[in-house]
Order: C-alpha cells, then sequence, then structure tokens
C-alpha cells in the first residue's frame, strides 16, 4: 500500500494537471481508509468570475451523485427501524396505489424497478420545485411495467419517491432528516444538502458547461431517449444548476455538496468514522449487494442495481469491482464506497462533462494505491 502521504501527493498533481490543462474548472476529491482521512485535495476555480478558489469547504450541485445522499437517509432509517425496504409505498402514500402501482415497495424504488422512471414532459423547473405538485403527479403516473419486473433510471422521480415515503412515515422532510441523521452527526451539516439556504449560496462553485455540450443537447431531437424521463427544460445544465431556485429547492434527485462530506458519509456506511457508524455491517451488506440486473428500458444498456446504489466502479472491470457501491452525477461528478477494501471516494467538479475522464483516473489512481 502506498504511503498516506503519497496518495495525498499523487491526486493533488493529478487535480492541479486537470485545472492546468484547461480540462476542469475546478475539482475538490476526498477519500477515506477504514474510516481515516487520506486524501483532501482541491485545485481551481469555484468561480472564474470573481477569481473565487475552490476550497474543500465549497459546495457543488453534483446532479445525480446526489442520489447516494438520498439513499444513505433510507438506509439510516431502516437501521433505526423505521423504514423497511419491503414497505409498500401505497400503505403510507395511499394515492400512489393507483393504477396497479398498489404493490410497489421501497425496495422497487431503490432498485429503478418502481416503474414511474419519467415525470410528466410539461413539467417545468418550476415544478420540480414544488414538492406537492410532483409528488401528486408521481402517484397519479401509469406505471410503465408492473412494479419489480423492469428497470430504468428514475431520474427525477427517484427523489420525490424516497422522501415522499421518508416525509410520510417520520412527519420530516427529507433535507431536514439528511441534516439531522446523517449530516449533523457525521460534522459536515454545512456541506451536505437537497434545498441549501439561499443565505449559503455564496459558498457554491459556480457551474459551466463544457464547450460544445450546450450545442450539443441543443441539437438533439425531441425524441431522443435522453428526454425520454424528462423535458428538454430540465437538462442538466449550467443554467440550470445556477438557478436560484432549484439550489435551493428541495429535489433529492441530485443534491449540493462537498466531496469530503460525501466520502466522509460513504466511509461511515463502510465502518465507524471517529465513533459514527450509520449502518450495522449486516445491512451493509444488504444495501450494496447486486439485488436487480437487467437492460435499461430506456437506455437499452445492462445495469446492476444495489438498494440506491450502481454496483462496480466507473472504468474497471465491474466484476473486479462488485464490492464497490455508488453513484454519479451529470457532468462528471463521482462518488463510492468499497466494501472490500473500506475505501470511500469522491470527486467533484463545476466544469459539466458528458464522460467521468477525471473522476475516472483519479479514482482508479487512489484505489490502485491502497
Amino acid at each position: 500500500m502506498t504511503p498516506v502521504a503519497d496518495v495525498q501527493q499523487q491526486v493533488q498533481r493529478a487535480v492541479d494537471e486537470a485545472v492546468r490543462s484547461g480540462r476542469e474548472q475546478g475539482v475538490q476529491v476526498a477519500a477515506y481508509l477504514h474510516g481515516e482521512q487520506i486524501v483532501d485535495a482541491v485545485a481551481g476555480l469555484a468561480d472564474p468570475a470573481t477569481g473565487r478558489p475552490v476550497t474543500s469547504g465549497t459546495v457543488f450541485y453534483a446532479y445525480s451523485a446526489g442520489k447516494g445522499a438520498t439513499a444513505t437517509v433510507a438506509h439510516v432509517l431502516a437501521e433505526q427501524g423505521v423504514l423497511d425496504y419491503d414497505l409498500r409505498l401505497a400503505d403510507v402514500w395511499p394515492e400512489f396505489g393507483v393504477h396497479g402501482k398498489d404493490g410497489a415497495t421501497l425496495r422497487h424504488v431503490l432498485t429503478h424497478t418502481v416503474g414511474v422512471p419519467a415525470i410528466p414532459s410539461d413539467t417545468t423547473p418550476e415544478d420540480v420545485c414544488d414538492w406537492d405538485r410532483m409528488c401528486a403527479r408521481i402517484a397519479a403516473a401509469e406505471p410503465w411495467w408492473e412494479p419489480g419486473a423492469k428497470t430504468a433510471y428514475h431520474a427525477y422521480t427517484f427523489g420525490y419517491l424516497v422522501g415522499e415515503v421518508v416525509r410520510r412515515v417520520t412527519g420530516r422532510p427529507i433535507s431536514r432528516v439528511l441534516a439531522e441523521d446523517v449530516a449533523g452527526p457525521l460534522g459536515v451539516a454545512g456541506e451536505l444538502y437537497f434545498g441549501m439556504p439561499v443565505s449559503e449560496h455564496g459558498r457554491l462553485a459556480r457551474l459551466e458547461d463544457a464547450e460544445g455540450s450546450a450545442e450539443f443537447m441543443a441539437a438533439l431531437p425531441d425524441d431522443s431517449p435522453f428526454f425520454a424521463l424528462s423535458p428538454r427544460d430540465l437538462t442538466p445544465t449550467a443554467e440550470f444548476g445556477n438557478r436560484t431556485d432549484i439550489l435551493a429547492a428541495d429535489i433529492p434527485a441530485g443534491a449540493k455538496l462537498t466531496a469530503r462530506a460525501t466520502a466522509r458519509m460513504y466511509a461511515a456506511l463502510l465502518g465507524p468514522v471517529d465513533g459514527v457508524r450509520l449502518v450495522s455491517p449486516e445491512r451493509l451488506k444488504e444495501l450494496s449487494a447486486v439485488s436487480f440486473t437487467g437492460d435499461d428500458q430506456v437506455m437499452g444498456m445492462p445495469s446492476r442495481w444495489a438498494l440506491g446504489y450502481s454496483v462496480g466502479r466507473i472504468g474497471a472491470d465491474q466484476e473486479q469491482t462488485s464490492g464497490t457501491f455508488g453513484m454519479g452525477g451529470a457532468g462528471g461528478t463521482y462518488a463510492f464506497g468499497d466494501t472490500s477494501t473500506g475505501l470511500a471516494f469522491a470527486l467533484t467538479k463545476n466544469r459539466l462533462t458528458s464522460d467521468f475522464d477525471t473522476a475516472e483516473r483519479i479514482a482508479t489512481l487512489v484505489a490502485d494505491a491502497v
């Protein structure tokens, strides 16, 4: 194993080069090994217009990488005995149990098999900021298949589905549960949000589109599979992700976070971090195991889901890294925990690329070192 100081230096050189080359604008990387932080590296600018640099406390809108936090809330509540994975949604959310969805369970939601992957095509950015409106629309939806039979990535609906179950069971919005039951105990309450208070927005990294990415999205036809799950107005661009209302709203299909808070969260799923452990070893084994495999019904690609996380590390052999569970987000942010090595990793960045090249390269660097 490479000495910790050397790993930190290697990662710092890698993020410095990513920024110096012009590929990235601002980057954070954090990693924990068996509950101890081994990497905390930053480079570049959070806001090029003002020259504000990225620090370890700079918060990034990480799009779907935040689904890892959403799933973690569910597992923490399950650990507390508040939730059960086989809870029928209709038992706590009666409005959802229409059009044949009465048998849908939280397990189906966590494995993206519940059958309501899309939101209505006329949904606006203002709509996704309205919790009650979105939950009502999702509850009234007709499923694409019998819950549990097939899978498709539930890009937006995942967050509302988990979040509304959490709200119905606990009486608290999921953002509050995240703050009180996950971020607070871990000491990262100011670095892990669904809806981020407007008063804190000055700490956010400013998102920017990679060259050509906005033009590429604009050129896609309206019937592209990319828009099957959500309309064009909700495309994960810098313009969308920099909106004040989007940043302030509870939209737990994504999150606003730092790399160190996210890596710390995954580390506390794997084991104790400064005396805090989010779940038991038995629950860790259950939540990280492959729970459903199948071809994505929209994208057509093979997918493997644990309970709320994808399985296998990006850029690596999926079977050899089957102990890895995590989530990536539009633009290239990525985070995971590895049950086989005790490694927890997170990379955030503010230039929205169409690939995960930076995350893949640096995650591999860290994984190979430990």
